[in-house]
């Protein structure tokens, strides 16, 4: 049976259901990790891939970008759902939505100045780096977005949309990560392999036995990942090699992705455990319990590990001990990733809500009715919050005068 909140007060506006506040999370006395804050974002390359960074910690420093917002500057109706967020850079956003499309919109008007289309189902986001966009698609999935049976990579003109190359490989639904010139990604055969993003030449693959679904990881020169058959793996990014060995699984499924930081890495599993392994040797450090399947993938924010459970709860677990700092009752499966922008969690239920909460406390700044997944990415001083299909162009306002900040 799935929990509700209290009803709070909303507002219609341009479609869009407006934000209300509400009471804190459960909270403990568990002191946070003192760690560096996240750094500010690049002008050219705001959120250039899944996680915002390499190491996907889905946390940024983007000052001043934090509710209260007021109406949608704009409003883009995607036709299909919109799984994972966009990436943006280049004075774009792009996103690729659930039907193999990626759209580059605008981000001051919502227009969109070009697309490309996968011919299957598109069950990631992009990634930018070097002028380009990389982008994976998964092949038909019973029936859906097309009949053709393999997976494909492609790499894009930015700005243009022109494709530069296009690659067939096995179905893949993990987003593509671009380091030093490589591009590397999974695939449901089990398979992880890295690319020339210049030339698609293969540089190298790794066969892991079971399906790799959730996306790859990367810090010093280390490529981490879970996979199906509950093994996780840490890779020497430049020839392929295991750099320890892995665990014999006993972990359930590993859907979703790492965050890496600090010399950790923090992932959760379908056995409903958020896992933390040191990035040095891969011993486990501590596992944290949830009551339901941990699809999401992990934020990493001041020493705090962030993350949802479709037991209905949203929780920030201390991320050197694993104690729970606070969690909060969302009143839905959550199985998208969160996003930590100015010290602002966000997240989404599969109930089509989507919340902010203070990131270190786990008060209850605003709710939103829509939402689905992933909820929300900041970049050219605006938040671009994503909806079931839709994505909203928002700018803060000043609480006492109902004006837009000037940037």
């Amino acid at each position: 049976m799935r929990l509700r909140l209290a009803a709070c007060g909303v507002v219609f506006a341009a479609g869009f259901l407006a934000a209300c506040g509400g009471p804190p999370g459960h909270t403990t006395t568990e002191p946070t990790i003192t760690t560096k804050p996240p750094p500010r974002q690049n002008n050219s390359l705001p959120w250039p891939t899944y996680g915002a960074d390499n190491a996907r910690t889905r946390a940024v420093t983007a000052p001043g970008l934090r509710p209260p917002f007021g109406l949608p500057l704009w409003t883009y109706f995607g036709r299909h759902l919109l799984e994972f967020p966009p990436v943006a850079g280049y004075g774009l956003i792009y996103e690729e939505s659930f039907d193999g499309r990626i759209h580059a919109i605008d981000p001051k008007t919502g227009n969109v100045k070009w697309s490309y289309d996968g011919r299957r189902c598109g069950w990631s986001s992009p990634a930018l780096g070097g002028g380009s966009l990389f982008a994976t698609f998964i092949g038909s999935v019973s029936g859906r977005c097309s009949r053709l049976p393999n997976g494909s990579i492609v790499r894009l003109d930015a700005r243009t949309g022109k494709v530069l190359w296009a690659r067939n490989v096995g179905q893949t639904e993990t987003s593509p990560l671009l380091d030093h010139g490589t591009v590397y990604f999974g695939s449901t055969n089990g398979t992880v392999y890295a690319f020339s993003a210049k030339t698609a030449n293969e540089l190298w693959s790794y066969a892991t036995g079971a399906a790799v679904k959730g996306s790859l990881a990367i810090e010093n020169g280390r490529v981490f990942f879970g996979n199906y058959g509950g093994n996780f793996y840490a890779l020497n990014a430049r020839t392929g090699k295991p750099v320890w060995p892995s665990p014999n699984g006993g972990h359930g499924h590993f859907y979703a992705g790492p965050s890496v930081v600090d010399g950790r890495v923090y992932e959760g599993a379908t056995d409903g455990n958020v896992y933390a392994f040191s990035a040095r040797d891969g011993t486990q450090l501590w596992t944290f319990p949830t009551g339901g399947y941990v699809y999401a993938s992990t934020a990493v924010w001041r020493g705090i590990v962030l993350v949802g459970s479709y037991d209905h709860n949203f929780y920030a677990i201390n991320s050197a001990t694993g104690s729970e700092r606070w969690s909060f009752p969302a009143g839905g499966p959550i199985s998208g990733a969160a996003s930590v922008i100015d010290g602002i969690v966000y997240f989404s239920t599969l109930n089509h809500e989507t919340y902010a909460l203070d990131a270190a406390s786990g008060r209850l700044v605003r709710k939103w009715n829509d939402g689905e997944y992933s909820p929300a990415i900041a970049a050219y001083g605006s938040l671009f919050l994503i909806g079931e299909g839709r994505i909203y162009a928002l700018e803060p306002r000043d609480s006492r005068t109902g004006r837009k900040h000037r940037r």
